[in-house]
């Protein structure tokens, strides 16, 4: 079975002047279809240049990278937009919502550069049914100042699925939020992962890594380790011992 991703010598320099930034290093990596992958290391490290790379925000300087067998590398401006909108679904810290815009409106957004377009109609019908699946199915008419940080952050996850993406990119996505949120958060990730999306995401924390299936760790834009996570958190599971936890405290204060 071929990769969903795969990077083959792939490095990234960027050019300041006459200083070069080697951001990504000779990386050779591939995904599988269904895998949930956290890409992990210090700042600097180069795992956000390596995000950008895989959200197809980037070329590579030299290497190749392929997506869903598609040769990155070899396509315009227009087919590497087209490529990122139908394949690629994306999850930012700072949720990135239109606060003047519903939940509903905010979903629907990316169907907009959809080629060819669709009806309106199918718009919201597939918006509305992103929100069902992340547990928002009667705050369609909310707008973000309306909401939690952890509802605006399942609003940003529902507006990455509406158009059927092959793979989720979550930078950071649980940077803004308080650690029960967080564990909804992952069991979201968890939940999507279970029905076969591909999830990859950025984080440096340790325990939110532990919800993925596997961790990639790099330094000075190199890999240093690539394992596959022993013990995995189950976030349904954390949040019972989380809730039981709460509970205890309040009946002995």
């Amino acid at each position: 079975m071929s990769a969903l991703i795969k990077l083959e010598s792939f490095c990234k320099t960027y050019r300041t002047g006459e200083m070069e930034v080697h951001a990504v290093r000779a990386v050779s990596l591939e995904i599988q279809a269904g895998e949930f992958v956290a890409i992990m290391g210090a700042s600097g490290s180069g795992k956000s240049t390596m995000m950008n790379s895989l959200g197809c925000l980037d070329r590579p300087t030299s290497g190749r990278f392929w997506l869903d067998g598609v040769d990155v590398g070899s396509l315009n401006r227009d087919e590497l937009a087209d490529l990122r909108n139908k394949k690629i679904g994306f999850i930012f810290q700072g949720f990135n919502l239109l606060s003047r815009s519903t939940a509903l409106e905010n979903i629907e957004l990316p169907m907009l550069y959809l080629r060819p377009g669709i009806s309106t109609d199918l718009q919201t019908e597939r918006a509305e049914k992103a929100l069902a699946i992340v547990g928002l199915a009667n705050r369609g008419d909310h707008r973000p100042s309306q909401l939690s940080g952890g509802q605006q952050q399942r609003v940003a996850i529902a507006r990455a699925l509406v158009n059927q993406p092959k793979l989720l990119l979550a930078d950071e996505p649980t940077g803004n939020l308080d650690t029960q949120t967080s564990m909804e958060i992952m069991g979201v990730f968890q939940e999507l992962n279970r029905a076969g999306m591909t999830v990859i995401m950025v984080t440096h924390e340790l325990d939110i890594a532990r919800y993925c299936k596997r961790n990639v760790v790099m330094r000075d834009g190199r890999i240093v380790s690539d394992t596959e996570v022993v013990n995995r958190h189950d976030a349904m599971e954390e949040l019972k011992k989380l809730r039981l936890e709460q509970q205890a405290v309040q009946l002995t204060s």
